[in-house]
């Protein structure tokens, strides 16, 4: 399926958008990724807290990426069914919960197996926002509309990477669980209070598994589908990888405190915050062909000028212009995804589909750069950069079509 047919017409089952409605979407979206990005620069005291090693409470990051990633399957189909209102106010209300529930425990095997929980609970607030976002605007505007979000997303990352550093040794880890825990309680309020999520048309009877089966193989048996979610999954394991033990990395290669890890890490996630709405605004109107590309590219030269012996105030540098990687690619891959299904009713299932590519993959990331580490940092990013420099010459051909309508 080409992205250069006629404009998409508007959905039969899209509704007007409250106002503030992206604006709380980006605000959800904020408050998961700040608290799954905290994580990764704070691995150093978590071990210390229940007397562990790093490397067994950075389990706790693919402990919650993975079933995050899982459990979208399941919540795009039923957000198809009862609506995308249910399952965001549901996911996020669980979310706030097991986040205050987190700052209880005291063992890292405890600590590992809530974060499992909830990645469970989590996983339906961002992908839905995405499918209710496709449900709402046209092809031709939607790009914009998930800048915002990505933006947020970034932002959660910028400040759950830099604040958890700079904050965990003025409130400890377990008031930085609790203040996301009450940013997403206040949240839940005001959108249960203002309505600003609206109910969503859904179908009178639920598909059977068979039809949700069949409905995945069909998002994948076009080579426009297996092409995004392929580069989806790539995407996100190249970036988690990296991010994931950067933490670590700036503690043994400049010995850095909290403090200096969480200056070094500034810059991750702003230049989305900023530019996020801009990138899906050029991207609706000149197309994805030529961005989704040099986004790869940048992550990839980002990972070779890691894997050189850098000064500190260049790896600040060239962590913020990784980031600048990811939002040229994640975001513009999100937006294919909300034009692969056949019909609106499917655009659930399809978001779903790209979140599981990935969460999946940021754990995976995580996991493979961790085998990577006993060779050493720079034989691991070396090897992210180098596929990445591939990929991202791959992905010019592949690419070609994703031009403004």
């Amino acid at each position: 399926m080409s992205s250069a047919h006629a404009a998409e017409p508007r959905p039969a089952d899209a509704f007007n958008p409250p106002r503030g409605l992206v604006g709380m979407l980006t605000a959800a979206a904020f408050l998961i990724f700040a608290q799954a990005f905290m994580i990764a620069p704070i691995l150093p005291q978590l071990a210390h807290a229940f007397h562990s090693t790093p490397g067994t409470v950075g389990l706790a990051v693919p402990a919650y990426l993975v079933p995050c990633g899982a459990m979208t399957l399941l919540w795009g189909p039923l957000s198809d069914h009862i609506g995308r209102r249910r399952v965001i106010l549901g996911s996020l209300a669980a979310f706030t919960v097991l986040t205050a529930a987190t700052a209880l425990v005291g063992s890292s095997g405890s600590f590992i197996a809530m974060r499992l929980a909830t990645g469970i609970g989590a996983g339906g607030v961002v992908p839905i926002s995405l499918a209710l976002i496709g449900d709402v605007f046209p092809y031709a505007r939607r790009g914009r509309a998930l800048g915002w979000v990505f933006g947020g997303m970034a932002g959660g990352i910028a400040v759950g990477s830099s604040a958890g550093a700079l904050a965990e040794p003025l409130v400890g880890w377990t008031g930085l669980f609790l203040a996301i825990a009450c940013g997403g309680a206040a949240l839940l309020v005001l959108a249960l209070v203002v309505r600003l999520i609206p109910e969503s048309p859904r179908p009178a009877t639920a598909p059977s598994l068979g039809a949700v089966a069949s409905g995945y193989r069909a998002l994948l048996q076009t080579a426009r589908g297996r092409r995004t979610y392929a580069y989806i999954l790539f995407n996100a394991v190249l970036h988690s990888g990296i991010y994931t033990w950067l933490g670590l990395y700036l503690l043994r290669r400049f010995d850095l405190g909290p403090v200096g890890i969480g200056l070094a890490l500034l810059g991750y996630g702003v230049p989305g915050l900023l530019l996020g709405p801009v990138i899906g605004h050029l991207a609706d109107r000149t197309g994805r062909a030529r961005i989704i590309p040099a986004g790869v590219c940048l992550a990839a030269v980002c990972a070779l000028l890691l894997a050189a012996e850098l000064p500190v105030l260049a790896v600040a540098l060239v962590v913020a212009a990784l980031s600048l990687g990811y939002d040229m690619t994640q975001p513009l891959l999100g937006g294919i995804v909300t034009d692969l299904p056949g019909r609106p009713g499917q655009r659930g299932q399809a978001l779903g589909l790209n979140a599981f590519c990935l969460f999946v993959g940021f754990g995976l990331g995580s996991l493979v750069f961790q085998a990577l580490l006993p060779a050493g940092f720079s034989v691991a990013l070396t090897v992210f950069g180098c596929a990445a420099l591939v990929a991202a010459a791959v992905a010019v051909p592949l690419f070609r079509n994703e031009r403004a309508r």
